[in-house]
Order: structure tokens, then sequence, then C-alpha cells
């Protein structure tokens, strides 16, 4: 079964909204992993609008399931990274002004600098991963950057699913054939829900894991946290 790592990034948001505690960012990370999830993912940026460093601390030492940092591999994001010491980094290449994550890495033009980068974090015993779109040539070059595994950006096949989710998914399943075949693990994130999510996780071969964030809380709004994990896990058996 393709595990469930929630990001709690617009947990933290409302809080951030009326400063205080509320809500608990900690608290639901601990409920996420009680009501099902297989992982907790968050995405610190630079000006810290939602996840915040010392989250990261706490959020590190109190859960039990994989934790994955998300983030552009500034150098203060690598030694953070690095001091924290989760079971997965997840590298994108977002700028520090970015509203949210919007394209995958050139991993030809940046397979030196990811290089470098990717070798710290494997000295320190930490799992990679690269986000990246579903041109081959990313995916290959991916390989030769040490990664373990990537994240497909899955916007373009959810923006397209209503209109023709055979095509839409397409260009993913090759990717994933591709990736498969050259030996790196495969996740994937960007704007999956409870309408696509099982079409993806079913014709992904290999699909190892799901990032969801933005779908998954509003949709808490209406179900409740513990009922709307309950249904996404749904959504990913097989």
């Amino acid at each position: 079964m393709t595990r469930l790592s929630v990001n709690i990034n617009k947990i933290a948001t409302l809080r951030n909204a009326r400063g205080g505690n509320v809500p608990d960012v900690l608290k639901v990370a601990l409920d996420c992993e009680k009501f099902g999830a297989q992982g907790i993912t968050v995405h610190p940026r630079p000006d810290q609008r939602h996840i915040r460093f010392f989250d990261v601390e706490i959020l590190k030492e109190n859960i039990k399931t994989e934790f994955n940092i998300e983030g552009y591999p500034s150098e203060d994001f690598i030694r953070m990274v690095i001091a924290i010491k989760p079971a997965q980094v997840t590298l994108v290449p977002d700028p520090p002004d970015a509203l949210t994550s919007n394209a995958g890495w050139d991993t030809l033009k940046n397979k030196s600098f990811l290089f470098d980068i990717i070798h710290r974090f494997k000295a320190a015993e930490i799992r990679t991963s690269l986000f990246v779109d579903t041109k081959i040539v990313n995916i290959e070059n991916a390989l030769q950057t040490g990664t373990d595994r990537i994240e497909l950006y899955t916007e373009p096949y959810a923006a397209n699913f209503h209109l023709n989710k055979e095509k839409a998914i397409a260009p993913f399943i090759e990717a994933a054939k591709v990736a498969s075949k050259i030996g790196l693990g495969i996740n994937a994130g960007h704007d999956l829900n409870l309408i696509n999510l099982k079409y993806f996780a079913n014709n992904i071969p290999g699909l190892k894991e799901v990032s969801i964030g933005h779908a998954l809380i509003s949709d808490a709004l209406y179900f409740g946290l513990e009922n709307t994990i309950a249904k996404y896990l749904k959504e990913l058996e097989k």
C-alpha cells in the first residue's frame, strides 16, 4: 500500500494568523499519526510564514512515523536538516518568495549542485528525494545526482484529471516506469485529493508515498481530521 504523509503546513498557517498555539501543530501531527497517517511532512520557508524552525525540532522529538522535511536547499536549510536528521528530505526548486511549489528540478542543469548537496545528506544517513516533473531527461539525470527517490509533481495531472484522466496520467505512468527501471523510488504530491487520488495510486507502478496537505486539511474542515485521514487511506488501498 502507498504510504500517506500528511503535510501540516496549513495547520501552522492557521496558528500563525492569530498568534499563540491554537491549533497546536504538534498535537495535530500526533493525531494524524494516531488516525493512521504513516508520515508527517513539513515545508519550512525562510520567512517562517507557516512551519517555524522550532516546530521542526519539536516534531522530530515527538512523532513516531516517518518525518519528511521539504524545502529549497539553502545553506541554512541544509544545516537544519542535518541537525534534525529526518527520515527523508525532499528538495524542491522554490525561490524564497514562492507561494507554493510550482515546478520540478531541471536535474540536467542543476546536476552538480544537487549532487554535492545530496551527498551531504547521504553522509548524514538521510534519505533524499527530488521534486521533478515527468520529463524523462529530468528523471534520468536525477539518478546521476545520487538521490534515493523522486517526488513526481502532480499538479498537471490534477489540473487535467476532469478533462481526460487517461491522458492526464499517461506521462506519469511512463515517468514511473523509467524511474523504477533505473532504481529510483517514487513519491508524488501536489493537488492530489479525494477525487483524483485513487486513480493515480492505482495506475502508478511502484508508488511508495504521497504527500498531501492543502486538500486534506481543507477536507478536514467538513469531515473532521480522523474521518478525512480514513478517507484518504481508503483511496490508497489497492
